[in-house]
């Protein structure tokens, strides 16, 4: 029996508590207390088994790192097999797959599915035993796979112990996966150790369960979806699967939010190209969508086939990743003068585009790789992602494959290029006397977030510059009519539009005329930040670098990039000469953040805006102080949602977030004139 001083309750306290707020956080990404606050706790029950070694349990949120590293992993028979899926890739493929499954099951009417996302992890089986993991393996070949359950301990959002009533026995399939966000930061972090990164999300996370040491699997950014399950005892099954999968939630392990439960193919096929509309947004990566009847009854009519159910089927969607031919590469350069080395490709079909360009970053980035010209290469393309190249193929390396040089001067205007302490790239400090600088900044002024000069495209500047028309983004608004029709595919009548573009841009916002300076590292957010602080532009011309640091999202580099670039002389000039132009905008008192309407809030845009564009709704939001964010986090205060809204409605409505439509937000910029 425990006395008063006996620590057992503190532990056991400690414990339920722990397990509490882990499932909070990696289960239901809804942290109810801070990570400091977090580690008060682990550190007090730490304490308290250190000091009672007898207290100890395997299964104690502190002894998620405990094994020793092992020899090799053991091989693990399945209790039944983890079947493959059948594939298609159009609705034509889909709707046969239906049939066949309405044909079988002798059915005319439309059969219920579930859709959920297609994970690009690792499949994994979990088997718990009166409510505990005792053990995890990989699919392998489906029969037989690997013990990986020292590994599998040390994923948070793996539970230890099932939450509430669990079977004596229950197999839970799922996917291992490594989010993008954590991808990125673990490479970041590696390079900066000087260690090579991972090549993708999937190849992380398959390294990272390999480890014979749980230690390094406990250092990289994993968590898991519960998908399905295999062999139960001791309860009984829900009948549909979208049951299932609620059955696992209550058990505390993490289901994805984007399963939907739908009838009749038509309804599929919707939801496959909604989700891959939604595919850029995901902080996971998924190479299609699964599909399965949902009445587990009818799954067991149709049974399988050559290891593959006849109940479901992949639908894939292009691939994100493929290789491909280094056949050049070319160094450019950017407004602020910074040379970047581009791939140039043999042609490649990849992430639904045909691609023949790849950013390499910085000559880093190409000795990291240790590309050469006429490797195979393998690129990357997500969403609207520029392609990248990831990794060379080594085995493919033909002879005489070439190295590729370092260049010593600018490949525009021949001026030494420099390397500036702490930066990996480097630039030509030929400033506006390098033409591609000069055409880069003119492009950027007259981009749709600047100064949205309609008709000024990329070719004609190219024009305007090598002609000897302008010579900084004031001599725009100099140009006639007759000039600009003298040149090439320009007629009287798209050089009159131009003019009338141009002196339409004259009437502009301080904040779109500070963003079209391109001012390093000053984006279009704290273009506005700046101009809502400051109320107009002679004060922040003049402001030091203590007055620019007091702007919300200023910090000491940004700070002194902008002191610098109002005191040059050069620059001073340009912006005057553009004022003499007639380039002006409204004037208004300074902006204190704590008075602004919306300030301190943080607001998120999801789905399609019917009556106004998002860049629009986002500059509107923002001037009334609101941080607009790319993604919803138990810091959000409100949501926009219009049709097609998924994954960041999905968590939006888990956390409890203010969720409002297109119209309530019109409502709401009306009443502040913000519109």
């Amino acid at each position: 029996m425990a006395s008063a001083a006996d620590p057992r309750d503190e532990v056991s306290a400690l414990r339920e508590t722990l397990r509490h707020h882990n499932h909070r956080y990696h289960v239901l990404d809804d942290p109810e207390i801070s990570d400091a606050d977090y580690d008060v706790l682990f550190d007090r029950l730490v304490a308290l088994e250190r000091n009672h070694p007898e207290l100890i349990d395997a299964n104690s949120p502190t002894q998620r790192v405990g094994a020793e590293p092992l020899p090799e992993f053991a091989s693990v028979t399945h209790f039944q097999p983890m079947l493959s899926l059948d594939k298609c890739v159009s609705a034509e493929e889909l709707g046969d797959w239906d049939a066949r499954c309405r044909n079988r099951l002798e059915r005319d009417r439309d059969l219920e599915f579930t859709c959920e996302p297609k994970f690009d992890g690792v499949a994994v089986s979990l088997q718990y035993r009166k409510g505990e993991l005792v053990q995890a393996a990989t699919r392998g070949d489906g029969q037989t796979g690997e013990d990986i359950t020292a590994n599998v301990r040390t994923i948070g959002a793996v539970p230890l112990e099932l939450r509430g009533d669990a079977p004596d026995l229950v197999e839970v399939r799922g996917e291992i996966y490594m989010p993008i966000t954590g991808f990125h930061a673990f490479n970041q972090a590696a390079l900066e150790r000087g260690e090579k990164p991972l090549i993708n999300p999937r190849n992380g996370a398959a390294g990272s369960l390999r480890q014979l040491d749980p230690k390094i699997t406990a250092g990289r950014p994993l968590s898991m979806f519960a998908y399905s399950v295999g062999r139960i005892e001791g309860a009984g099954v829900p009948a549909r699967h979208c049951d299932v999968l609620a059955w696992l939630a209550e058990f505390g392990l993490r289901v994805n939010p984007l399963v939907e439960r739908v009838s009749g193919v038509a309804a599929c096929i919707t939801y496959v190209e909604s989700l891959l509309a939604r595919r850029a947004e995901l902080d996971y990566e998924i190479d299609g969508v699964v599909i399965k009847v949902n009445d587990l009854e009818l799954q067991q009519q149709l049974g399988a086939v050559t290891r593959k159910p006849r109940w479901a089927i992949a639908f894939k969607y292009p691939a994100e990743e493929a290789t491909t031919v280094l056949k050049a590469v070319e160094f450019q350069v950017g407004r602020t003068g910074a040379v970047t080395p581009v791939a140039r490709l043999e042609p490649v079909f990849v992430g639904g585009v045909t691609v023949s360009n790849a950013t390499l970053h910085n000559m880093d980035e190409i000795e990291r790789l240790d590309l050469r010209v006429g490797d195979t290469v393998l690129v990357h393309r997500a969403g609207d992602v520029i392609p990248k190249v990831v990794r060379v193929v080594a085995g493919k390396r033909p002879k005489g494959a070439r190295r590729i040089r370092r260049p010593t001067v600018c490949p525009v205007c021949a001026t030494p290029i420099v390397a500036i302490e702490d930066e990996a790239i480097e630039r030509c400090p030929a400033g506006l006397s390098c033409p591609a600088q000069r055409k880069e900044a003119i492009k950027h002024f007259a981009s749709r977030l600047a100064m949205d000069i309609e008709g000024l495209g990329d070719k004609l500047v190219d024009q305007l510059v090598e002609a000897g028309l302008i010579d900084t983004v004031a001599d725009l608004y100099r140009l006639g009519v007759e000039a600009l029709a003298g040149l090439e595919r320009m007629g009287e009548k798209s050089a009159a539009n131009l003019v009338a573009a141009l002196q339409r841009s004259r009437e502009t916002t301080l904040a779109r005329f500070v963003y079209a300076l391109g001012i390093r590292e000053v984006g279009e957010s704290t273009a506005l930040q700046l101009a809502r602080y400051f109320g107009d532009l002679d004060p922040l011309m003049k402001a030091d670098t203590d007055q620019l640091l007091a702007v919300n999202d200023v910090g000491p580099v940004v700070a002194e990039r902008i002191r610098a670039f109002f005191a040059a002389p050069h620059n001073r000039e340009v912006v005057a000469g553009l004022r003499t132009a007639g380039v002006c905008w409204e004037r208004h008192e300074p902006t204190i953040e704590a008075r602004a309407p919306l300030g301190g809030e943080t607001w998120v845009l999801t789905g399609t805006l019917e009556q106004m564009a998002r860049s629009e709704a986002k500059a509107a939001l923002q001037r009334l102080g609101a941080k607009v964010a790319g993604s919803v986090s138990a810091k959000t205060t409100c949501v926009v949602a219009g049709p097609g809204a998924g994954s960041k409605l999905a968590k939006a409505e888990q956390l409890g977030i203010r969720v409002i439509d297109e119209a309530a937000l019109q409502a709401l910029l009306g009443e502040h004139d913000a519109g």
